[in-house]
């Protein structure tokens, strides 16, 4: 199995000992996401919509660097502190994604890193 190690500055670097993204064959699995500034490493002003935003156009970044597109997505996980958020997340996601929608998952969890409200991660498949 070789992998290849996927990395852009159009995203925030990573903020641990993981890379932005791996690609073994086709296959791209993205590493989560938050609403950091690409630039300053910082969490994005706004609310849950700003936030979700910056995630998306972190991953559409990851997913370009590693040859690929959004479309080109065939799974998501989104991680909120809050589900009673879910609505405005699906809402900016469609800005994002077109029918037929990548498979999803949405989860609820008690924290997320630098006390963002919103994760995603992503698998892509090239072929």
């Amino acid at each position: 199995m070789s992998k290849q190690i996927v990395h852009t500055e159009q995203a925030p670097a990573a903020i641990g000992p993981y890379s932005q993204a791996v690609r073994v064959g086709d296959t791209v699995y993205f590493s989560g996401q938050i609403p950091l500034d690409p630039a300053t490493g910082e969490v994005v002003a706004g609310g849950i919509d700003a936030q979700a935003r910056r995630a998306f156009d972190n991953l559409k970044a990851v997913a370009e660097a590693a040859g690929g597109s959004l479309d080109r997505i065939v799974r998501l996980g989104l991680f909120l502190t809050d589900l009673g958020e879910f609505a405005a997340v699906n809402a900016v996601m469609q800005e994002y994604f077109q029918a037929p929608y990548p498979a999803r998952s949405t989860i609820q969890v008690a924290a997320l890193p630098k006390g963002v409200g919103f994760e995603v991660e992503a698998t892509m498949v090239l072929g």
